[in-house]
């Protein structure tokens, strides 16, 4: 039985993967994480259970993603650390870039080395001016990474993104839309200059059917130029994250038309949550969620409260 080659890109929304915190010389100082009691023991422990998500993907997929896009990392630190470890053992790259966000949250991406070159990487970096009438005031977000690969011969364009969140009666909704146009005349440019082709995932704090997303996919001439393979998933209620009741599917690899022709050296099979038992809450109030690692103050030792995302590819090499 001949076995087809696959390759796989994920993304994981890591909740807080933060350096520990200095001890404060007062019980209640603030803390630069912004989480309570988050020394060195609990860092290790984060660590160690991010590692063991990438070897249960490994052991349910037979190999690790090639590509791997990061949010809610604070500094670079973290990921080296997470790269020299197993199943990783430093033959992963980090890319990584100090955002102007105010919490000092940063996307990032780690991919393996032996498959992908990186051509160049950088951030996109937003500014919101606030309505105070000063405009030395403004509103900072997380950055976007955007990073070229050669892979196969061919250029992949990888952006990798944390949107604004939801909160506060959707104030962040105009944002959101405002980074994804940008973003969408990125992938028009890259589409008609080099042809070359591009994986937009992350956190979009937006469902695969809010307007926001599906205008993402569309070109000026209402051409289809980008895929949601996360519509179809979330249309069958299948969710990577919670927010009380609601079931959601912020996380998503969006991808263009390249990886759907079966001539080119990655062809897209498969988009899928990695809902593992062992990632799950083990409260059965709570049953097929998240095991997260805070819930509001409280420590509860968990991985994240977002399920890791992934897109399938056969390789035609």
């Amino acid at each position: 039985m001949v076995h087809e080659l696959k390759e796989l890109i994920a993304f994981y929304n890591v909740e807080n993967l933060f350096s520990p915190d200095p001890p404060s010389v007062h019980r209640l100082d603030p803390t630069l994480s912004g989480l309570r009691n988050w020394d060195e023991k609990r860092y290790k422990n984060k660590l160690l259970k991010i590692a063991q998500v990438f070897q249960l993907i490994q052991e349910a997929e037979e190999t690790l993603p090639m590509f791997i896009g990061f949010s809610e990392i604070q500094g670079q630190a973290p990921l080296d650390e997470l790269a020299a470890m197993a199943p990783f053992n430093s033959e992963y790259g980090v890319v990584h870039y100090d955002s102007m966000d105010e919490r000092g949250v940063d996307v990032a991406l780690i991919y393996d080395k032996n498959k992908a070159q990186l051509v160049s990487s950088e951030p996109i970096t937003y500014f919101f001016e606030i309505e105070d009438n000063n405009p030395a005031n403004y509103d900072t977000t997380r950055d976007v990474l955007w990073c070229k690969f050669r892979y196969a011969g061919q250029l992949l364009n990888v952006f990798v993104l944390h949107l604004p969140s939801k909160r506060e009666r959707n104030i962040n909704r105009p944002k959101r839309e405002f980074i994804l146009k940008d973003i969408r005349e990125k992938v028009i440019n890259i589409n008609s200059e080099q042809n070359e082709a591009v994986i937009i995932c992350g956190d979009f704090n937006e469902n695969p059917d809010d307007e926001n997303v599906k205008n993402l996919l569309y070109d000026n001439q209402s051409d289809k130029i980008l895929i949601d393979p996360f519509f179809e998933l979330f249309q069958n209620k299948t969710y990577s994250t919670f927010h009380y009741k609601s079931g959601l599917l912020f996380d998503q690899i969006i991808l263009s038309k390249q990886f759907f022709d079966t001539s080119f050296p990655l062809h897209f099979t498969s988009a899928k949550v990695f809902n593992h038992p062992k990632l799950s809450s083990w409260d059965r109030k709570f049953a097929g969620r998240p095991f997260r690692t805070y819930a509001g103050t409280r420590y509860l030792g968990g991985y994240s409260d977002h399920f890791p995302v992934m897109t399938e590819f056969t390789v035609n090499i």
